[in-house]
């Protein structure tokens, strides 16, 4: 590569981080000003005069703290995560590892299934929550999710590439079926394993339409809930909801910077094995 053209490649890419980077400055910016101050004109990107009054009144001035909040998020999407690498981290062995009647078919439903949007089950989901009983609980939060075609097809694509070989060794020595899976195929799959982690996570704690739907209680609201209760129909509280936003970014950059190594090997390494 030329030198005119490494330049270029970094000027593009430096133009790219401030674009990604400002809005989030703005954010952070915009969580220690006052309301007053955050529609002044022109707009300052550093409060003039920082106030930490938003982040008390977010644990201190409103009817349910919103550390409820952040707890009740922390709880259903660590839960989530746990359950969904187990289950797929299974479905991905077996899919991979084991012959078995209409494995095929099943694979390619597996597919199919990744091609519903979310919104189209919405209703239906919703009704089965009523009857078995779990609306405004957080079951309805996270049991519907654990079982994820996306990481079962993750975890299939990844384990394909670990050796038959090393599990015929394993059975040879005679290791039980969950031995090998437990010390075997999920130890060599952490790529794939930190991918669905990031994945999962994500997705649990952004999550705002079916906690909007199915929770009604304000100690259970998750935090995305709660951050849309700050607009209101005709004012909203932009610093409480800066400050929030801040708060809640920081634990999904956290896991990124912790699993980043393991999230492009985890998406690449065998992507096209069918």
């Amino acid at each position: 590569m030329t030198r005119e053209r490494k330049v270029l490649v970094y000027l593009i890419l430096s133009i790219g981080i401030v674009l990604t980077m400002t809005p989030f400055l703005w954010m952070i910016s915009n969580s220690f000003k006052d309301t007053s101050e955050i529609f002044s004109y022109p707009p300052t990107l550093w409060p003039q005069v920082p106030i930490v009054t938003n982040y008390i009144r977010l644990f201190t001035a409103l009817r349910v703290s919103f550390g409820r909040n952040l707890f009740n998020s922390t709880v259903v999407a660590i839960v989530t995560t746990l359950a969904t690498l187990l289950l797929s981290a299974l479905g991905g062995f077996a899919f991979s590892k084991y012959e078995f009647k209409g494995k095929r078919m099943l694979f390619y439903i597996l597919l199919g299934s990744m091609m519903l949007p979310f919104q189209a089950i919405v209703v239906p989901l919703y009704i089965l929550m009523v009857r078995f009983g779990w609306v405004d609980n957080y079951r309805a939060l996270i049991i519907p999710f654990v079982a994820s075609p996306l990481g079962t097809f993750l975890m299939r694509q990844y384990m394909v590439t670990i050796p038959s070989a090393v599990i015929d060794a394993a059975r040879v020595d005679g290791c039980s079926e969950f031995r090998i899976f437990a010390q075997i195929a999920l130890p060599l799959s952490k790529p794939a394993l930190g991918s669905l982690t990031i994945v999962t996570f994500m997705n649990s704690w952004n999550s705002f339409l079916w906690p909007l739907i199915v929770l009604s209680t304000d100690r259970l609201l998750t935090m995305p809930v709660a951050l849309n209760n700050f607009v209101y129909l005709y004012q909203a509280e932009y610093g409480l909801v800066m400050a929030g936003a801040t708060l809640a970014a920081a634990p999904v950059i956290a896991i990124f910077i912790r699993l980043q190594k393991y999230f492009v090997s985890g998406l690449t390494l065998g992507a096209t094995k069918l």
